[in-house]
């Protein structure tokens, strides 16, 4: 039998992006977290990988990976930066196989660069081996110590790897088992496609933090975090893969299987407000009816005597829409967004007030001067780039600005795969409504109250995770752990590990 192994083609593409703690690429809205692609059994797998990759790209920017296999063989390609930079022409027609799985990252756990680019690969006793992951660990420091006391050596900071290690170890025969084995032992979100050159594995945590799609292109099976991701391969949309189920894909057969205990879904609700793409649909509903039920119910829950609504663009144009269709008031691009502007950009050495915002967004004097504004936007913060958003907005003679936010305040960190700052940096955490008000500079501030929230999904407002919105975690945090870890050592010096 031809042994499995790996080439690895990691190559950087692109330098680091330069990051600007309060720009619009970076400072008031929560960052996307990562994009998973899979497909097997197409000749073209690659291509389609790319396309996939392509359309998921809003979910990461800071890196890319393509992973193929055919008869055994993993060939890989990973980059740090945008989609079309890591992968070019001659880069791409490398990875060669008829199935293999891609992913878009942004840096939600582990630093930004080429070493925590997934899909991770390795070489181990049984092969090669592939994952590409979206959601964070809650409890993988924790088994991450453990498997280095009995020798494991990691090669990334991400979160990922741990499940890397937990599959290499299990002693089952069959892959899928191994997989299962795996993921029982982890804790906390993820949507996974992993893959050995013959085989691919797709799964959900219990929760169903995170989403992920089963499709069809022809006679071969197709994975993917969001629906807009089949559309541009022309897939047929089969149904959501849904919480604890494992999927393995072989050639041209897909077998289901529920491994883990049940739990109550906990969906992430800013899936809806923020990170995935309005063509898509996520969690059995439409991204852009959910978003437009959230500014409908805003205008319900906050009219404001105005003249005009406008948006934050480009996330906040349907909440926009919504409130508009809702209060009767009129809807304008109140802004004109610069879409040639990438996440890097010379500043000038000149200083020029706001600069991080105008690059990328300028108000439209005649849609503004002398008008009462409603703005709507997804949600805030830390509360800088809004603030910076609505000076604009007072320069080009706005006679009022009435800020209205189409989610709850953001008061608690994420540990299931959105990055929020330490929650001491979020300003809803920090100040109340009305000092968040005057540090806005604006006439009237709302947030959208979390049970209009949770109405506008359609969905059982009981299979939402509001952890952001009200602390209340559906698992134990990475803090619950250390506590737990260093507890132990007190005892006995040993190590914890929680199992599920």
């Amino acid at each position: 039998m031809q042994s499995r192994r790996c080439a690895f083609d990691t190559q950087c593409s692109v330098t680091r992006p330069r990051h600007y703690g309060d720009s619009v690429a970076d400072g008031d809205h929560l960052r996307e977290e990562c994009g998973i692609f899979g497909i097997h059994g197409h000749p073209e797998a690659s291509k389609l990988i790319y396309l996939g990759l392509y359309a998921l790209q809003h979910r990461g920017q800071e890196g890319a990976g393509i992973v193929c296999g055919q008869e055994g063989v993993l060939t890989a390609h990973r980059g740090v930066g945008l989609v079309a930079d890591v992968f070019k022409p001659h880069k791409l027609e490398r990875v060669a196989g008829d199935c293999g799985i891609g992913h878009v990252r942004y840096s939600t756990f582990g630093t930004s660069n080429l070493r925590n680019v997934q899909p991770l690969v390795v070489d181990y006793a049984r092969g090669g081996m592939a994952v590409a992951h979206n959601g964070n660990l809650t409890n993988a420091a924790a088994l991450r110590e453990t498997l280095e006391a009995q020798g494991a050596i990691f090669q990334s900071t991400t979160d990922s790897e741990v499940i890397i290690h937990l599959i290499s170890r299990s002693q089952e025969k069959d892959f899928t088992d191994c997989v299962i084995d795996a993921l029982c032992q982890v804790v906390g979100a993820y949507s996974v496609v992993i893959h050995n050159g013959d085989s691919l594995v797709a799964s959900r945590d219990p929760h169903g933090f995170r989403p992920l799609w089963l499709g069809r292109l022809e006679d071969a099976y197709v994975v993917a975090s969001e629906t807009c991701a089949f559309d541009i391969i022309d897939a047929e949309w089969i149904r959501e893969i849904e919480p604890g189920e494992v999927v393995t894909i072989t050639r041209h057969r897909a077998h289901s299987s529920h491994p883990f205990p049940p739990e109550i879904p906990k969906q992430c609700l800013f899936e809806f407000v923020y990170v995935a793409r309005p063509d898509s649909y996520i969690f059995g509903q439409s991204v852009d009816v959910v978003r437009k039920n959230l500014g409908r119910e805003l205008a319900r829950q906050a009219p404001v005597d105005a003249d005009v609504v406008m948006a934050v663009p480009d996330s906040s144009n349907p909440a926009a829409l919504g409130y508009s269709h809702e209060s009767g008031l009129p809807f304008d691009m109140g802004f004109i967004r610069n879409h040639y502007v990438g996440r890097t950009f010379i500043e000038p050495d000149q200083g020029i007030r706001d600069f991080g915002v105008k690059i990328k967004l300028n108000p439209s004097r005649s849609a503004v001067e002398g008008k009462r504004i409603v703005l709507v936007d997804d949600s805030i913060v830390r509360g800088t780039t809004a603030r910076k958003i609505i000076k604009t907005l007072r320069r080009a003679g706005a006679r009022e600005v009435h800020f209205r936010v189409a989610s709850p305040k953001i008061i608690n960190s994420c540990y299931y795969g959105i990055d929020t700052p330490n929650r001491e940096k979020l300003i809803a955490h920090r100040l109340t409504v009305e000092e968040i008000r005057e540090f806005l500079n604006v006439d009237s501030l709302e947030y959208l109250e979390l049970e209009a929230l949770l109405r506008a999904t359609g969905g059982a407002p009981t299979h939402f995770c509001t952890a952001c919105f009200t602390g209340e975690y559906p698992t134990p945090t990475p803090h619950d752990y250390e506590l737990h870890t260093n507890n132990l050592r007190h005892v006995d010096h040993s190590t914890a590990v929680y199992e599920r």
